[in-house]
């Protein structure tokens, strides 16, 4: 990341809502090949009623959802979380997008990075996993650079676009990130 440039994390609010879309809108073929959410005609709405979600699932004790934005101009420049969490076992799931302008510069890195603290120092996890499809070359780079473990290719694991994938699952633990 250059020194003009530094992305932040923080919870979604209610005005962030056009940002959002403006991310969402400049990223049609990353979000198009790798997103469930993503269609062609996404919209205002659709983007308020994502900010809603987010809110939701905190309010309710499930997914952890933030955006990344970026820290002088404020615009949203991707999202970020923890999902699938099971308290039972202490896990959850990393996932991470970056709005096409915005990628290259380290953004999918820092989040990740920051979303396994948060996971394991505030959620009191002790595994996270980021799971990517194969051809997913930049999410596999990002899963390696912050040092997750790959584990295996899980049969099934993904479903995109009507239909089920393999997918490759890597996984963090706390000592991983006391590495950083």
């Amino acid at each position: 990341m250059t020194s003009a440039f530094r992305p932040v994390i923080r919870r979604f609010v209610d005005t962030d809502a056009p940002s959002f879309l403006a991310a969402v809108q400049a990223s049609p073929e990353a979000l198009a090949r790798w997103m469930p959410w993503w269609k062609a005609d996404y919209a205002l709405a659709d983007a308020q009623a994502w900010i809603d979600h987010t809110c939701k699932v905190w309010q309710e004790g499930k997914d952890r959802l933030f955006g990344i934005f970026d820290a002088g101009t404020g615009a949203v420049i991707g999202g970020t979380g923890i999902n699938r969490i099971d308290p039972a076992h202490r896990t959850g799931n990393i996932g991470y997008w970056v709005s096409t302008p915005c990628t290259k510069r380290g953004v999918a890195r820092f989040a990740a990075r920051e979303m396994a603290r948060f996971g394991f120092s505030e959620l009191g996890l002790t595994r996270l996993e980021i799971v990517a499809l194969p051809g997913n070359a930049a999410s596999i780079r990002v899963a390696e650079a912050v040092g997750a473990q790959r584990e295996c290719l899980a049969r099934n694991r993904v479903w995109l676009g009507g239909q089920a994938h393999d997918a490759l699952v890597f996984s963090l633990v706390p000592e991983d990130a006391a590495r950083w």
